[in-house]
C-alpha cells in the first residue's frame, strides 16, 4: 500500500512538473541575404505574438512546452508558416527564410521622392515591373511593350503606316508622360516618337511608374505621370547574359549582355540589341504592309565605382541606330526605298534614327548629401513620307544638383536643376511665326521637397515647389501636395496633387501633322498648356490563409487650359489652335494582385476614365466632346502558374481596351469623291491576350520559351488608311490620303520562340 501510494505522488509531481515547464522560442527572419525587420511572429492558437527586431530577430519567453505552428508575416513578403515542438528551456529555430511577394512592397524605388526608400513607405504610389516579371509574362523587344500590363497605361498608335507608338497614362496622351532613365529626363519630344523603341530589354533592372503629377521633381513633361527606367548594376549581373528570340512574322531579336571586374571596386557591363524585321505582309489588303520592317542596333556600357560609404559612381553611354519603313509593296521590294526616298510615286515612309546618351550619378565625398543627376542626349530624324521630307535635331543636356538632410521628423530634399534644350526641323511649326518656340533654350530651376512625419508610422505630409524660367514665358511656378496616411499597419491612403506647365512640339504631339496629306493650319499663336492634377489612392494588404494579396482603389482628374487638339472635322485640313474652353480627363481605376500558395500569382486591374474638351460652339452653347484615341475603360489580366518539380512557368496576359473616339475620316468612292458619311467615329471594344511558356535548365543555366501573342488573332477591321483608292493619284499621293484612323492591332496571331542563357562569375 505504501509504495503505490508512493508511485502514485512521484507521477503526480512528474506530471505537473512536465506539464508546468517553459521555454522560449528564438529565431531570426530573413530573405536568404538579408534580415527582415519588424516581422510579426505569432504561434496559431496562442496569445503568444510579438515583432522582431531592427536585425529580424525576435524572442518569444514563457512559452509552455508542446506543439505549436508558428506564423510570420511581413509587408513584401509571402506568410510563413513552420511547426516544431518546444521540449528544452530554449529553442533556436532555423531556416526562418521568408520568400518575396508578387506584390512588390519590398521593392526599393527612387522614384517618387528621388531617395531609396521601399514601395510601402514611398509616400507617393508607385507601380513597380521588375525584370522577372517581364521574363515570365512576355518577351517585350522595347519598352512599351514592357509596360502594357500596369493598370491604367496603354500604348497608342500614332500612324497606321510607320506605327509609332507613345505611352498614355490615365487616359492622356504619351507626351505628357516624363521617360526617364536612372533619374534622366533623355528623352524629349522628338525622341518620345521612335526613340523609346532604342531602350533593349537586357539593360532594365525594373520600371517604376507613376501614375499623377510630378512636376515639382521632374519639370513640366510630368502632367500624367513618370515612367522611370532603373537600369542594372554591372556587379549583380552574370559574365555572359544572351537572349534570341524569333516569330513566325520573320522577326527576329537578340540580346547580349557581358559583365565584370576590372580591379578590386570596378564593375562594367556592355551589352548589344539586335532587331531585324524584312518582310511584307497585306492580310487586310489595302495595299500596304501591316507591320513596319526595321534594321535596329543598340549598344551600350555602364560602369559603377565602389566607393567608400556606399557612395554612387556610375555613368552609362548608350547609341541607338534604327532603319524603320513601311509602305506599298514596290517601295519595300529589295530595299528599293533607298534610292527611292521622297518620290512622288511609290509611296512609302523611310525614318532613320541616329540617337546617343550618356548619363550617370555621383555622390560628393562631403559630410553633407550632395549628389549630381547628369545626362546628355543626341537625336538625328532623317525621315520621309511619301514626298515629304521631315528633318529635324535635338539635343538635351541635363544637370541636377541635389541636396538630402534630415530634420528631426522632416526630410528636406533640395536641387538645382539646369537643362538645354537646341530643337530644329524644316516644318511650319518652328518658322518665327511661333513664338512660342525657341530654336535653343536654357532653363535653370530650382525646386524644394519636404517629407514630414506627422505623426509617426501613421501620417506623412509632402509637399514641394518648383521654379523653371522659360525664355519664352518667363518663370514658371509648380507647386505639389502629397500625403500617406495609415489608419491601420495594412491599410494606406495616398494623395497627390500639383500643377503641370507644357510647351507643345506639333510633330511629336500628333504624328498626323506629317504623314498624310492633310494641311497643316495653325489658327493663332500657340500658348503652353496648363494643368491642374489630382489622384488619390487607396492600398488594403490582406491575408487569405497562407496567401497574401492587396487592393488598390485610385481616382484621379486633371483640368487643362490652353490644351491644343487638333481638329479632324475639316476635310483634307488638321487645325491646331488653343481650345476656348478646357479640356479634362478623370477616372477611376481598381486592382488586385494575390499571390496564391500552390503557386499562383495573379494581377487584375481595371481603370474608367473619361477624356473630354469643353468649349463654345459658334452660337455660343457650352459643349463637350471626347478627346480622341482615349478609350473608355481598360483592363489588365496577368496570371503566372509555376510547375515547380518541373521548373515550368506558365503565363498567361491580357489587355481589354474599351470604344474611344476617332477622327472624322471619309473614304473615296470609284471615282475618288468623298463619301457622304464618314467612318465610325468610336470604336467597338477589343481584347488582346498571350501566352508564354517558360521552362528553366538550372544545370547548363538555359531557359527556353515559347509564346503565343494575340491568342484570338484579333486585328482592327478596318484598315487605318483611308483614301487608297483614288484612280486620279498615285496610291498613297491623294489628297484625301489619311494615316490617322489607328487605335489597334493590324496583324493577328504570331508565334514566338526563344532562349536565354548566361554563365556565371
Amino acid at each position: 500500500m505504501f509504495l503505490r501510494n508512493t508511485i502514485l505522488l512521484f507521477l503526480t509531481i512528474f506530471a505537473f512538473n512536465v506539464l508546468g515547464q517553459e521555454g522560449t522560442v528564438i529565431g531570426t527572419v530573413n530573405d536568404g541575404e538579408n534580415s527582415i525587420p519588424f516581422a510579426n511572429v505569432v504561434l496559431k492558437g496562442t496569445t503568444f505574438g510579438t515583432s522582431a527586431n531592427e536585425n529580424g530577430v525576435f524572442e518569444l519567453q514563457n512559452v509552455p512546452f508542446g506543439n505549436y505552428q508558428l506564423q510570420i508575416s511581413s509587408i513584401g513578403f509571402v506568410p510563413f508558416t513552420k511547426k516544431f515542438e518546444l521540449k528544452s528551456a530554449k529553442l533556436q529555430l532555423e531556416k526562418l527564410q521568408m520568400a518575396p511577394s508578387v506584390l512588390g512592397l519590398d521593392e526599393v524605388v527612387i522614384t517618387g521622392t528621388m531617395k531609396e526608400t521601399f514601395v510601402s513607405a514611398s509616400p507617393i504610389k508607385i507601380d513597380v515591373v521588375t525584370s522577372k516579371f517581364l521574363e515570365q509574362t512576355t518577351t517585350p523587344t522595347n519598352l512599351v511593350e514592357a509596360i502594357n500590363l500596369v493598370n491604367g497605361v496603354e500604348e497608342v498608335v500614332g500612324c497606321g503606316v510607320c506605327f509609332t507608338n507613345s505611352i498614355s497614362i490615365n487616359g492622356l496622351p504619351g507626351p505628357y508622360t516624363a521617360i526617364l532613365v536612372d533619374g534622366s529626363p533623355l528623352y524629349g519630344n522628338l525622341a518620345s516618337v521612335y526613340g523609346l523603341n532604342s531602350i533593349p530589354a537586357s539593360m532594365i533592372d525594373r520600371i517604376e511608374v507613376i501614375k499623377g503629377p510630378n512636376s515639382t521633381l521632374y519639370g513640366s513633361e510630368a502632367v500624367a505621370g513618370v515612367i522611370n527606367i532603373i537600369t542594372k548594376h554591372p556587379k549583380d549581373q552574370p559574365l555572359v547574359d544572351v537572349n534570341l528570340m524569333g516569330t513566325t512574322h520573320g522577326e527576329v531579336f537578340g540580346d547580349i549582355a557581358i559583365s565584370n571586374q576590372i580591379g578590386k571596386k570596378l564593375h562594367v557591363s556592355n551589352g548589344a540589341s539586335v532587331a531585324y524585321i524584312n518582310i511584307y505582309n497585306d492580310d487586310n489588303e489595302d495595299g500596304f504592309g501591316d507591320f513596319v520592317s526595321m534594321d535596329r542596333v543598340s549598344v551600350f556600357s555602364k560602369w559603377e565605382l565602389e566607393r567608400k560609404e556606399n557612395r554612387r559612381f556610375s555613368l552609362m553611354a548608350k547609341y541607338y541606330y534604327e532603319d524603320r519603313r513601311n509602305g506599298v509593296e514596290d517601295y519595300l521590294e529589295n530595299r528599293a526605298y533607298r534610292s527611292i526616298r521622297g518620290n512622288d510615286s511609290i509611296y512609302g515612309e523611310s525614318i532613320y534614327t541616329h540617337r546617343a546618351e550618356v548619363f550617370g550619378t555621383y555622390d560628393l565625398p562631403t559630410t553633407e548629401k550632395f549628389w549630381v543627376n547628369y545626362s546628355f542626349s543626341y537625336h538625328n530624324q532623317n525621315s520621309v513620307y511619301g514626298s515629304d521630307f521631315y528633318l529635324a535635331q535635338q539635343y538635351i543636356g541635363f544637370a541636377n544638383f541635389i541636396w538630402n538632410r534630415k530634420f528631426g521628423r522632416n526630410d528636406l530634399l533640395v536641387g538645382l536643376t539646369g537643362r538645354y534644350e537646341w530643337y530644329d526641323d524644316n516644318t511650319v511649326a518652328t518658322t518665327d511665326t511661333m513664338s512660342s518656340f525657341t530654336k535653343g533654350q536654357v532653363i535653370p530651376g530650382l525646386f524644394i521637397q519636404d517629407d514630414w512625419e506627422a505623426i509617426k508610422e501613421k501620417l506623412n505630409v509632402l509637399g514641394g515647389v518648383r521654379l523653371d524660367h522659360y525664355q519664352a514665358h518667363g518663370p514658371i511656378f509648380s507647386p505639389r501636395l502629397s500625403f500617406k496616411y495609415k489608419p491601420g499597419k495594412w491599410t494606406t491612403i495616398r494623395g497627390n496633387f500639383g500643377t503641370g506647365f507644357k510647351v507643345v512640339n506639333l510633330f511629336t504631339e500628333d504624328h498626323a501633322f506629317v504623314s498624310g496629306q492633310r494641311e497643316v493650319v495653325i489658327e493663332d499663336e500657340l500658348k503652353p498648356e496648363r494643368s491642374f492634377n489630382g489622384s488619390v489612392n487607396f492600398n488594403h494588404i490582406f491575408t487569405l490563409g497562407n496567401s497574401q494579396g492587396s487592393i488598390d482603389v485610385d481616382g484621379f482628374y486633371t483640368h487643362f487650359t490652353n490644351k491644343i487638339i487638333p481638329d479632324y472635322e475639316t476635310e483634307g485640313q488638321i487645325i491646331y489652335e488653343n481650345t476656348g474652353g478646357f479640356a479634362s480627363t478623370w477616372g477611376v481605376s481598381a486592382s488586385i494582385n494575390h499571390e496564391f500558395k500552390f503557386p499562383l500569382r495573379s494581377k487584375v486591374g481595371f481603370t474608367f476614365q473619361r477624356a473630354t474638351e469643353t468649349e463654345p460652339d459658334e452660337l455660343g452653347v457650352i459643349k463637350s466632346t471626347p478627346i480622341l484615341f482615349a478609350s473608355d475603360w481598360t483592363g489588365t489580366f496577368s496570371f503566372v502558374y509555376t510547375l515547380r518539380k518541373w521548373k515550368v512557368d506558365f503565363a498567361y496576359s491580357a489587355n481589354i481596351t474599351g470604344p474611344m473616339g476617332l477622327p472624322e475620316i471619309y473614304d473615296l468612292d470609284e471615282n475618288g469623291n468623298a463619301l457622304s458619311t464618314p467612318r465610325p467615329t468610336r470604336s467597338k471594344p477589343f481584347y488582346l491576350d498571350n501566352l508564354q511558356i517558360t521552362k528553366n535548365i538550372a544545370k547548363v543555366n538555359l531557359k527556353v520559351y515559347v509564346g503565343l501573342e494575340n491568342i484570338m488573332g484579333y486585328r482592327q477591321p478596318i484598315s487605318p488608311l483611308s483614301g487608297t483608292n483614288d484612280p486620279n493619284h498615285a496610291v498613297g499621293f491623294s489628297p484625301n490620303f489619311d494615316t490617322s484612323y489607328a487605335y489597334g492591332p493590324i496583324h493577328g496571331r504570331e508565334i514566338y520562340a526563344g532562349v536565354r542563357w548566361f554563365v556565371g562569375r
